[in-house]
Parts: C-alpha cells; sequence; structure tokens
C-alpha cells in the first residue's frame, strides 16, 4: 500500500531524480519504496508525510481516501483542476513580504482604495492576509474592529500569474484576485484585477483593476506604507499606481 500511494504522490512531480534530491533520499532507495520491497525508517518516514502533506496512514490506506483531510482544493474530485499545482508558486514569481495595493473603490466612484496585506508560505502554500483600512469600514456603516475587517486568502498558480481567493472570516465578502507581474526597473509590481461576489447593482462596480507593489520586510517602508492606507483621490495616488491602473480608461 505505501509504494502504491507513494506512486501516486511521486506522479504529481515531473521529475522523480529532482523530487528525490527535494526530499533528500537516494535515488535508488526511493525506487525501492515505490516498488514495496523497502519501507523507509521512521525518520525518513516523517520526512515524506511532512513533504507530501499526509501521515503515518499511507503504509495502510489508500491515498484517496486520506485527501478529504487535506482540504477542499484536494478533493479527488476536483484535485486534478483545481488542487494540482497549488504548491508551486516560486519565490521568483511571487514572493513573501508585504505588499501595497491599489484599486478603484467599489463603493466610492471617484476614490481609490489603498490597502496593505502580507503575502507568506506555510506547509508548501501561499497565503495572504490583511485588514480593511478602518475608514472604508466606517463609510460603509461596518465595524471597524480587527476582526471584522481582517481577510485571509490563498494563492493559485496560473499561467501567466497567480490568481487569489480571498475572503472574511466565515466566507463572507469573498473576492476573487488575478495579477501578473509587469516588466519594470525593480520588477516589483504586479498588475491585475479584483472582484466582489455581489448582486448587480446600479450604483458600485463589482470589478476593478488591481495594483501590487511588493515592499519586501524592511520595518519603515511598511509602516510608511501603512500610514496611507484608506482612501485618496486620484491626484494623491502614487504616480506609477496610478499609470498602472488606467483610470481614464473602462475596465473591461
Amino acid at each position: 500500500m505505501f509504494g502504491a500511494n507513494l506512486r501516486i504522490l511521486a506522479d504529481r512531480y515531473p521529475s522523480v531524480s529532482q523530487l528525490c534530491r527535494e526530499l533528500g533520499i537516494n535515488r535508488t532507495q526511493f525506487n525501492r519504496y515505490l516498488s514495496g520491497e523497502s519501507f523507509p525508517r521512521p525518520d525518513v518516514l516523517h520526512r515524506i508525510c511532512l513533504f507530501f502533506d499526509v501521515d503515518a496512514r499511507i503504509l495502510l490506506e489508500p491515498i484517496n481516501h486520506l485527501t478529504t483531510e487535506r482540504g477542499v482544493l484536494n478533493h479527488p474530485l476536483i484535485a486534478d483542476y483545481v488542487g494540482t499545482g497549488m504548491t508551486d508558486i516560486p519565490q521568483d514569481v511571487f514572493p513573501d513580504g508585504f505588499y501595497r495595493f491599489s484599486r478603484l473603490s467599489f463603493t466610492e466612484a471617484d476614490l481609490i482604495i489603498i490597502g496593505l496585506v502580507y503575502v507568506y508560505r506555510r506547509d508548501k502554500h501561499t497565503f495572504i492576509r490583511g485588514y480593511e483600512a478602518k475608514e472604508a469600514m466606517r463609510q460603509q456603516g461596518l465595524p471597524t474592529d480587527p476582526q471584522t475587517r481582517e481577510f485571509r486568502g490563498v494563492a493559485l498558480p496560473q499561467e501567466d500569474g497567480i490568481a487569489a481567493l480571498v475572503s472574511h472570516k466565515n466566507t463572507m465578502a469573498t473576492s476573487f484576485n488575478y495579477l501578473s507581474r509587469v516588466a519594470s526597473f525593480q520588477n516589483h509590481y504586479w498588475i491585475g484585477y479584483a472582484t466582489r461576489t455581489v448582486r448587480e447593482t446600479v450604483t458600485g462596480c463589482r470589478a476593478a483593476r488591481l495594483v501590487y507593489e511588493h515592499l519586501g520586510s524592511d520595518t519603515g517602508v511598511v509602516l510608511d506604507a501603512a500610514r496611507s492606507v484608506g482612501f485618496c483621490t486620484p491626484d494623491e495616488l502614487i504616480p506609477y499606481h496610478r499609470k498602472l491602473l488606467q483610470l481614464d480608461r473602462p475596465f473591461a
């Protein structure tokens, strides 16, 4: 059973040799595991389980019986369509650190919303975390406590960039974001769009261009950016953000 499960897990990687290097396991020994001729020592089994995000039941139970505990995106019904490759976002494609973002406000047609998010890796996945600006929440008549303002999301690799599902707690106010890197001098800008899951209304919009600027982890730079979160006019917006948002051109 272990060999069969390991073959299924290994099939998700294009190169067995590369997989063995990442696992720190000799290729010959790995082949013995695959064929069922040998079983790993406890420390090696632990390393394999951590790498593939499974537990020791892979020794005894079919892998498809264990996937329900690995999240709905890896459910066997959709794993090959949505879950595959979710751990394959290299740092040079979308690096960790703080990002300043800007987009046209969904509720205030003439204003820009500026925000700050933190991108980080955990358990081989790429996560996004941030807080809505107090001013934006207050203008919508919503609570401004940290629990209500907080949002989190997960990034998914795309052919030419990344996508992200972002939501407030209990999957309220979910949005879909798409970002693609912009060729620039410092190569630290991404452009795309954000959409929100609300009904079509006469006022307001449900989709707008989105700009991400990578700030890294410099405390001074991040704190300076944090002071500017909230609403601003187009004239107050950072010039390069204003250029990328193309405010005079309707979003299509």
